[in-house]
């Protein structure tokens, strides 16, 4: 179990942040170990030809058999929202020396493969290489998607903070993450980390949600603010495709277009998504978006360059 213990300055500098590049290490966890997150598999099933394609011998290595992830694969990300270009120049600065280390250290407890070994520099440029061409073939894609999900995450936790403070916050975090005044306690399976009291001490908390994690994780140096990712909310859902039919009493009230919208709109999307995933013009869907939040039935929030919809609490009864 990890405690963090916040101060009033640590709780006024809790930010958050969005990594692409923690969700290109974390899916590849999804792809290589699926029992984690089923809820992805219908992914890993559609992007398995070109996952094929790639440098699977390098890529399948990466993630050791207990789910440790190297940490220098992982940097934590600058700003509220970050590009790939920018995560994976960031990666490609790593010393080498920091390479040898965390690939060693999350290996320690099997031998390290071979592909792993030698000059750790040539071996950078190699999982930066494999790792724009899995990013470009299985993950950009759907990119669109998955930022929906994280932005309207993050719209959702900033505005709990700020109405709700603190404890409204980490109440819903993830059920490993509890709150207590003062105190943080993340509670990680036993054997996967040593007990830790982390003094923030005037730092800060960086909060990450993330569409391929099932329970919260943290990262923790000396100099930067320690970082909590957490599983992002609306995850369950974004791979419902294609959208089921709404119930028959519900197709009677509002019809079948606007049935299979609130059916979609368990997890947030932007009205571009919704059009893709239906095969239709933005246009014909921002009709059918602005007749349902005008009633009550959607949320509808700014996140970004993007407006996303979600049901809401009226739109879920009519759904049930």
């Amino acid at each position: 179990m990890y405690e963090f213990r916040l101060g009033v300055q640590d709780l006024a500098e809790t930010s958050f942040g969005m990594s692409p590049l923690f969700e290109l290490v974390f899916s590849l966890r999804s792809r290589l170990q699926p029992a984690r997150n089923p809820e992805h598999l219908s992914w890993v099933r559609e992007t398995a030809a070109a996952y094929a394609r790639l440098d699977t011998g390098l890529l399948d290595v990466l993630i050791a058999p207990h789910g440790w992830i190297p940490d220098f694969l992982t940097p934590r990300p600058d700003g509220i929202v970050t590009e790939i270009a920018d995560d994976l120049a960031v990666l490609r600065a790593t010393p080498p020396e920091l390479v040898r280390n965390d690939i060693v250290v999350a290996y320690r407890h099997v031998p390290v493969p071979s592909v792993l070994t030698g000059d750790p520099a040539v071996l950078l440029d190699r999982i930066h290489a494999a790792f724009e061409a899995y990013w470009d073939a299985c993950v950009e894609p759907y990119w669109t998607r998955m930022r929906a999900v994280l932005e309207a995450d993050l719209v959702h936790r900033a505005r709990r903070l700020a109405f709700g403070g603190a404890a409204a916050l980490f109440a819903e975090l993830d059920d490993r993450v509890s709150w207590d005044p003062g105190l943080v306690r993340l509670v990680i399976p036993s054997g996967l980390a040593p007990e830790r009291a982390v003094d923030v001490a005037g730092r800060g908390l960086v909060l990450v949600p993330c569409l391929f994690l099932r329970g919260a994780i943290t990262m923790i140096d000396d100099q930067g603010p320690p970082l909590i990712s957490y599983p992002a909310r609306g995850r369950g859902a974004i791979w419902d495709h294609p959208a089921p039919e709404g119930p028959a009493a519900l197709v009677a009230l509002v019809g079948a277009r606007r049935a299979k919208l609130l059916v979609m709109l368990a997890a947030p999307a932007s009205t571009t998504d919704l059009a893709q995933r239906l095969g239709v013009t933005p246009g014909a869907i921002s009709q059918h978006l602005t007749a349902l939040h005008a009633s009550g039935l959607l949320n509808r929030t700014r996140a970004g360059r993007s407006v996303l919809y979600m049901r809401s609490p009226l739109g879920d009864q009519l759904v049930r």
